[in-house]
């Protein structure tokens, strides 16, 4: 099923003095979503963001604020996601032993839920979660840091999970290293949400959203 592709600037590398201006400078140079990456330091060698912080840019968000929890245990943090205002908390399938649990309490706390692949862990980690999911994000770099190389052989994984996926209402998104120069094959691929974060936030916001989005097609 072709998607409108969307793109979702991470804040992870927006200016945090001024997080407020910034997400509504990147929704008005044309961003779909915006993407919030929470890191605990345990999981992933890096400590950012908390429900706190979604809490405070959701009144200046008019769009969809997209969660990326990089955490674990993940499930007693969701409801605390959800209530802050995200409108999609993906965990990370590698993070607990209980994912489809930990997907019910994101959809019975009003959210839609993802299920985060790492680049070494199959597509066939969601095959039985499906029904139970509204994205896959596949990493297509290490997950922890910003500024990371697109990993190449990442979108032959992307065009696996857009298999798995068939026809379901699910979206494929790409996370990691996103920018011009690969925009064009990420979605080609599978993938229909693009996140982007130093590709987006290191110059003109409208300019570089248009150039990724033009390169996606």
């Amino acid at each position: 099923m072709a998607r409108e592709v969307k793109i979702a600037p991470s804040i992870l590398s927006a200016d945090f003095a001024r997080l407020g201006e910034e997400v509504r400078a990147v929704e008005a140079a044309g961003a779909d979503w915006i993407h919030v990456d929470a890191m605990d330091g345990h999981f992933v060698p890096n400590l950012t963001m908390g429900p706190n912080v979604v809490s405070a840019i959701r009144p200046h968000v008019t769009t969809f604020i997209d969660v990326h929890l990089m955490i674990a245990p993940a499930e007693p943090y969701l409801g605390a996601f959800v209530n802050a205002g995200a409108d999609l908390v993906t965990v990370h399938a590698e993070a607990g032993p209980h994912l489809h649990r930990s997907l019910q309490s994101i959809r019975e706390a009003g959210a839609q839920a993802g299920v985060a692949l790492n680049p070494a862990t199959p597509v066939s980690h969601v095959e039985h979660v499906l029904d139970d999911i509204d994205l896959i994000l596949v990493m297509t770099v290490n997950p922890g840091f910003g500024g990371q190389a697109f990993i190449p052989a990442m979108l032959e994984k992307i065009a696996a999970a857009r298999a798995l996926v068939g026809d379901r209402p699910i979206r494929i998104e790409a996370d990691g290293g996103v920018s011009p120069q690969n925009a064009g094959d990420v979605v080609r691929a599978g993938a229909d949400v693009l996140v982007a974060g130093s590709a987006i936030f290191g110059g003109d916001y409208a300019e570089r959203i248009r150039a990724i989005r033009q390169a996606a097609g």
